[in-house]
């Protein structure tokens, strides 16, 4: 699937990822895509999306926080290399 924008939200614990994940797919029609966890229990969050869609769900998370959020981005019209190695994660993930 080919989407217009990515959201990367990294908070820390699996239970803040999955309430974070919660609030971006109810609050528009992203996508989840994975979710890396590394040293120390930091989660990183990948949606994707339509670009109005991806910046209101980072948003429904930044701006109403119920847990730290350490960072948010929104990448807009992402280069085909960046969507490959996006999509490479989200097999990877999938198939676990």
């Amino acid at each position: 699937m080919k989407y217009g924008a990515f959201a990367i939200v990294e908070v820390l614990g699996s239970a803040n990822a999955v309430i974070c994940v919660d609030r971006m797919l109810k609050t528009s029609d992203v996508h989840f895509l994975s979710k890396n966890t590394k040293c120390g229990g930091h989660t990183t969050l990948v949606l994707g999306g339509d670009v109005s869609a991806v910046q209101a769900a980072v948003e429904a998370v930044r701006d109403n926080q119920v847990c730290e959020v350490f960072m948010s981005a929104v990448i807009s019209a992402p280069s085909e290399e960046l969507r490959r190695i996006i999509e490479e994660d989200a097999k990877k993930f999938q198939k676990k």
